[in-house]
Order: structure tokens, then sequence, then C-alpha cells
């Protein structure tokens, strides 16, 4: 059994994405990593590198301006990667994500025991959404809860719309062309966590960050000055409720956290519900069932 990480990424530094830790976290799993870089001026690319481990293989991308409407850009870059890796298995991480150490025993048990099971498409990750601080996660529906990380190596798997998820169509022809929506993944579902850090750091990196992300999506948004945007981006803009986290981060994750150089105060007075999602999260709250969630996956049991 051989297991291929990927991922894609572009100036992390700039926007302060934990890029290196999260490759990091996964290389004990992994018997290559594909690092799909487009062109940076940040050191992102010397960077990774530099970690020098021979299981990485660098593939250099310009990232096409036409293809920021609807974040076409993210799916194209993972699915460069996804193509080039030759593992039975393919482990997505992005560059804002980072896994447990604790969790791979989980994760490397569950590829061996359903290597010959072709039912199984792939393994499903629970999200842990840490905003403005390394101390509050946001849990309610704002956030989705668990998405695919791992999935077979299949000619017929293509990234899905912006590169969350993942599924099946009949021809390389039939995704690029549209005409089809794809086969959801059969996945099973595993403990292992993904920490999400997107909305984990410093508010001035994350200012620009949010204006060139924006930008993916809608092309007349994008700027050269975007790189330059010096805007304090407000947290609880994003919030509605936050819950506390008193557990363990990856190893990966230590120095980066003690090094954090800006403070958040959660002010639980500034959440924002709709009548309904405050409806849906006390229902949520109390059945633990989240009503109506978004799922680009089959669950098998």
């Amino acid at each position: 059994m051989k297991v291929s990480g990927f991922t894609y990424m572009r100036n992390s530094f700039t926007y302060g994405y934990p890029v290196i830790q999260s490759i990091k976290s996964v290389l004990p799993l992994c018997d290559e990593f594909i690092a799909v870089i487009g062109k940076s001026n940040d050191g992102t690319r010397e960077a990774i590198e530099a970690i020098g481990d021979p299981k990485i293989k660098i593939i250099d991308t310009e990232w096409d301006p036409k293809l920021t409407q609807g974040g076409k850009i993210f799916a194209q870059q993972a699915n460069i990667g996804l193509k080039a890796i030759t593992g039975d298995w393919a482990f997505h991480i992005q560059s804002d994500e980072v896994i447990h150490e604790d969790d791979l025993p989980e994760i490397k048990q569950a590829m061996i025991d359903n290597f010959e099971n072709k039912d199984i498409d792939g393994f499903l990750f629970r999200y842990l959404h840490f905003v403005g601080d390394y101390k509050h996660i946001g849990t309610t529906r704002r956030w989705h809860s668990r998405e695919i990380r791992i999935l077979r190596n299949d000619p017929a798997a293509f990234s899905y719309r912006d590169s969350q998820g993942f599924r099946k169509y009949t021809s390389e022809e039939a995704y690029h062309s549209g005409t089809e929506k794809g086969t959801k993944l059969k996945v099973k579902p595993l403990n292992a966590r993904v920490f999400h850090y997107s909305y984990c750091r410093n508010p001035y990196l994350l200012g620009g960050k949010v204006k060139k992300f924006h930008s993916y999506y809608n092309p007349n948004e994008a700027s050269v000055n975007d790189y330059k945007e010096e805007i304090s981006f407000d947290f609880h803009s994003v919030i509605d409720v936050l819950s506390p986290y008193i557990g363990t981060h990856p190893a990966t994750m230590k120095e980066l956290i003690a090094a954090q150089d800006w403070v958040f105060k959660y002010d639980a007075t500034r959440g924002s519900f709709t009548p309904r999602h405050r409806m849906l999260y006390e229902i949520e709250k109390i059945t633990g069932w989240r009503i109506g969630e978004y799922k680009n996956y089959k669950l098998v049991k």
C-alpha cells in the first residue's frame, strides 16, 4: 500500500498560512508528497524545499486569472496534484489545515483495513475550525463539520467545485465540460480531526487574504494591489457563536502558537444569527442533528 499526499498553495506566508506545519503533519503517513506551488514571491517555495524530505516533489505552476470565477483555480490546482500522485490512497491537505499526530494511527489503520474494499472510495474527517485565536472554535452550521480528505487514487476522481471535496466522473471531458454533476464518493467516517486555521491568523494578514480570496471568485475584484492590503480583519464578522477549545493542538503547531502576535477578545454579544439559524442551532444542541447540512459524500457505516 502506497500513500500519496498532495496540496496546493501560492504566497502562503504573505497571508500567514501554516503551510509548513500542514505538510509536516501528514508526512509520516506519506510515501510521497506532491506540493503544487503557484508562482510566489514570499519564500513559500524555498521554505517547502528547505523541509528537506526526499518524499516531497514540487510542481511549479502559474495561476490562470481566467479561472478566478467561482474559485475554479483552486479545483484546477488540486487536480494537478491529484493527477500527479502514484500512490493507492490520496491524502489531500490544504495549507490552512493540520493533522494531529494522535490521529495518525487511526488514519493509517483505516487505509490498511479498507485497502481491498473497493466499495470504499475514501474517508471523512471531523473539522475543528479555529476562529480568532487557538482557544475558540466555530461549531455552528456556518462551518462545515466534515469533509473528505483521503480518497482512492482513481482516474475518475476530480476536485469538486472549488476543491473542498471530490467526485467521480465518466470522463475527463465530462468533468471539464460541466455536463455532469459527478457521483458522490462512498466514504467511511473517521474520528480523525482536521485542525482548520483559516480564521486563526494575524488579523492584518487575514484582512488582505479575505480581499484576495474573494478575487478568486469574482475576477472584477482582482487587483495587483490585493497583496498590499493592510486591513485589520474583524473576526466577529464571521462569528455567530464560538465554543472554547481546551484540547491540545498538533505538535507541528507548537512554535507558531507560541509566537502568536495578536490579541483576540471574544464578545458573545456580537454574535449574529438569523432567526432560522438560531432555531436550527438550538435543535442541534439538543439532538446533535444538523438539519439540512450539505453533504458532498455518501456515508458507509
